[in-house]
């Protein structure tokens, strides 16, 4: 936890067709199916921007792979302009498979924790709106009770200064957003928003979690 406490410090908060679709959320159940019997395991999350998301926790030992997308809406199958409406109930989300022998649920929720805001309602920094509000899809009652933990742990010792207001949601459906978006800061580091707000936390995530980084 050390390094998650000298990370906030540090941290900015500045912000961020039917049938094909269906086919990909189809793949993408049973990627979850298959990633279960070879003893994987998956987080959901939503803090702000998933490009931002999708790109700190590419960056970590034991994840195999991150997908970015919508969750916790409505609207069947949205598309990325639906859900920048607000009108679907969709936030933008992150779906991570990974090795729990590598790296714990615990240790992806300290990430995910010190790499957004957590205190502000459906918003972080610029992004302003219920898609990009902060939110744990948990899959199962173990995951659940880590989150529980983790949100008690964080108001109990007052780490921001006020009350967290992170969601506790059982995951549903899970719509993979267009390929676009998919690795979007590795593929568009020269982009303004990258330069900006993407590279300035990859830099700090660098710096205090050298230990749960890929080599």
């Amino acid at each position: 936890m050390k390094a998650f406490f000298v990370f906030l410090v540090a941290l900015s908060t500045a912000s961020c067709q039917s049938k094909e679709k269906s086919l990909t959320v189809e793949k993408n159940e049973e990627h979850k199916i298959m990633s279960e019997q070879n003893g994987l395991e998956v987080a959901t999350l939503a803090g702000g921007c998933f490009w931002c998301t999708e790109a700190l926790f590419l960056e970590l030992k034991g994840v195999k792979k991150v997908v970015s997308g919508y969750t916790g809406g409505k609207t069947k199958n949205p598309t990325y302009e639906e859900v920048c409406s607000g009108y679907t109930g969709h936030a933008e989300a992150i779906e991570i498979t990974f090795d729990p022998n590598e790296i714990s649920y615990e240790d992806i929720l300290e990430v995910f924790f010190a790499t957004h805001d957590p205190t502000t309602l459906n918003r972080q920094g610029a992004d302003v709106g219920t898609q990009y509000r902060s939110e744990v899809f948990y899959h199962g009652d173990a995951q659940k009770k880590a989150a529980e933990n983790f949100i008690q742990l964080l108001n109990d010792q007052n780490i921001f200064g006020k009350k967290v207001v992170t969601k506790l949601s059982e995951a549903t459906v899970f719509y993979p957003a267009e390929d676009y978006h998919q690795n979007y800061y590795n593929r568009n580091k020269n982009q303004g928003y990258c330069m900006a707000v993407i590279s300035p936390k990859l830099d700090k995530l660098r710096k205090n979690y050298k230990s749960k980084l890929k080599e």
